[in-house]
């Protein structure tokens, strides 16, 4: 028996129906609302067209019906009456051996399961099965890093599409690589292409099968990677009362690609490691292997999530969540284990904005205000506050507010910073106090701000004085002194290392989680990298590290 693929979404007006027809795929798309007997009218007048075309594209048809004729007279007689264009079968749409009435909506009258009958050929029924909208490899892949597609799945889910990888040999034919959603290509496939034969599946049906063809060959990856060694520290998932937090900026493609980048900022790197193609095959295999609960990004362009870290660490099982940071390309990216923890809620906001539009901030405005320049500076700021709060899965009365954020970079900018942490704080202090009460916070990021810091005394000690030299980080024209207090007990997990951005001009600390003292308590560090491979390619970003700055990555224990 045949197929009819019926697509009919609630939310649309409009349905598809796709059958063969004399040998060739046709679709009609209908009115849900329209009655059952125009849509079968429809299909028997494709079918008469389908079979003039078909009679029309027979070579030699009328000399082969003149020799029938002279041959057999009565037989061609029977063959033309067949063939007659204005003759069409009976048509009809059963469920069991029941017709349904004409006069059904399109809508319901397609059911997975029900039979249409055209004259003796008969199509089964399949109503929004699962499809392949989208099906993609990477432009790089490189032996020894994990691969995965680019993939978009309606009517079913990922996890429930089968999968098959397949190697080009030699003599240019394919065979079976292996099997699963996420492939690492082992050195001897280096100059090889792959293929992926994908079926998209709900969970009891697979749809029609889909492939993906790899844009060049496998490429051969570095030897070994800064990363490699702390991974045999991750090995094994946290559980039970620990949870595993990353935080970690990846350095965005617009950042690495400019001249600036290239000549003065990075010149010791290859062009080719600067490449985001390159950069992102290390990328995904560091995160991936930190095997974390809680992952915080930061410079994360919009196409990077979209297309290659949202679809690999959905595939091994992370829910992810995107913030694009004003008008820019990148932004701020936030990972949560979906075994683990449950979205409840969340609240981004651009702090320049929420510092002008927010009642909340209305003191802090003022006082900003004082300084016409300052206030300028950092309303325009296109920067970022990232908030969720997850819920445990395995004790629902544990909640956590993650924050992620990436302040304003200019040295001169210490006082900027500290505005900008104020109006962080006074939105956590509502979401954790009024919204979700007695919630701790873990809050990450790059703050461009040293352990001697204004911004880290702030953090830590929980305010700062208007006698900070900070405030006049940029010259007495633009100092802002005002006092600065804030209600969470916090830590830096990772203490203060010595660096966590290592450029060939600068090398320094700027990076943190800070975690709620009174809830959490720190289990261990993942030691940084040996110094000597950081080093071994003068600086980063290198051809075995693919950002400036190196991870920070901890296990906090529920008190």
């Amino acid at each position: 028996m045949q197929t009819a693929v019926v697509r009919c979404v609630p939310s649309e007006t409009k349905m598809t129906i796709a059958l063969e027809v004399c040998g060739g795929r046709r679709r009609l798309e209908r009115e849900q609302s329209e009655c059952l007997r125009a849509a079968l009218a429809r299909i028997a007048h494709h079918l008469l067209k389908a079979q003039a075309g078909a009679r029309k594209g027979k070579k030699g048809a009328a000399q082969a019906s003149a020799q029938a004729q002279e041959q057999a007279p009565d037989q061609a007689s029977a063959q033309a009456q067949e063939q007659a264009p204005d003759q069409a079968p009976a048509i009809s749409l059963y469920v069991g051996e029941q017709a349904i009435p004409g006069d059904t909506s399109n809508a319901e009258a397609w059911q997975e399961g029900a039979e249409l009958r055209v004259g003796s050929v008969h199509y089964r029924v399949q109503r929004n099965p699962p499809g392949l909208t989208l099906l993609a490899l990477p432009a790089s892949m490189l032996a020894g890093f994990p691969v995965c597609p680019r993939l978009q799945v309606e009517f079913g889910q990922a996890a429930d599409c089968s999968f098959e990888w397949l190697q080009e040999t030699e003599a240019g034919r394919w065979e079976h690589a292996a099997y699963g959603r996420v492939f690492t290509p082992p050195p001897d496939l280096v100059g090889r292409r792959l293929k992926l034969r994908c079926c998209p599946g709900d969970g009891s049906r697979l749809g029609p099968e889909s492939e993906a063809l790899s844009a060049g060959p496998v490429q051969l990856g570095p030897e070994a990677c800064t990363f490699d060694g702390r991974h045999s520290f991750t090995q094994q998932a946290a559980a039970g009362s620990v949870l595993r937090v990353v935080s970690y900026n990846i350095l965005a493609d617009i950042y690495a690609q400019t001249e600036l980048s290239k000549t003065t900022l990075y010149p010791y790197c290859p062009p080719h490691a600067l490449h985001a193609h390159y950069r992102e095959n290390l990328v995904k295999k560091e995160v991936l292997g930190y095997q974390a609960d809680l992952l915080c990004l930061q410079e994360v362009d919009k196409a990077l999530f979209n297309y290659s870290l949202r679809p690999a660490l959905d595939a091994f099982g992370y829910q992810g969540l995107f913030r694009l940071k004003g008008k820019q390309h990148e932004g701020l990216a936030t990972f949560y284990r979906a075994s683990r923890f449950q979205l409840l809620s969340q609240h981004d906001v651009t702090l320049g904005q929420a510092l002008a539009s927010d009642p909340l901030h209305t003191h802090l405005l003022q006082d900003v205000a004082a300084n016409p320049s300052v206030q300028e500076k950092v309303l325009h700021r296109s920067t970022t506050l990232q908030v969720c709060v997850l819920q445990s899965l395995e004790d629902p009365s544990r909640k956590v507010c993650v924050a992620n954020t990436h302040l304003y970079w200019h040295p001169k900018g210490g006082h900027i910073r500290l505005i900008q942490i104020a109006v962080a704080f006074r939105h956590l202090q509502q979401i954790t106090s009024e919204l979700h009460p007695n919630t701790p916070i873990i809050f990450c990021g790059d703050f461009n701000s040293a352990p001697s810091s204004g911004l880290y005394d702030f953090v830590t000690k929980g305010s700062i004085l208007p006698d900070h030299q900070d405030w006049t980080s940029n010259g007495e024209e633009e100092q802002c002194r005002m006092a600065l207090t804030h209600s969470f007990k916090l830590g830096s997990a990772c203490g203060e290392p010595a660096y966590t951005n290592y450029v060939g001009g600068f090398q320094g600390c700027l990076d943190y989680i800070f975690m709620d003292e009174d809830a959490l308590e720190v289990d261990r560090v993942i030691p940084f990298p040996p110094h000597e491979e950081i080093t071994r390619h003068l600086a980063l970003p290198s051809v075995s590290h693919p950002s400036d700055h190196i991870a920070l990555v901890c296990d906090l224990k529920w008190k």
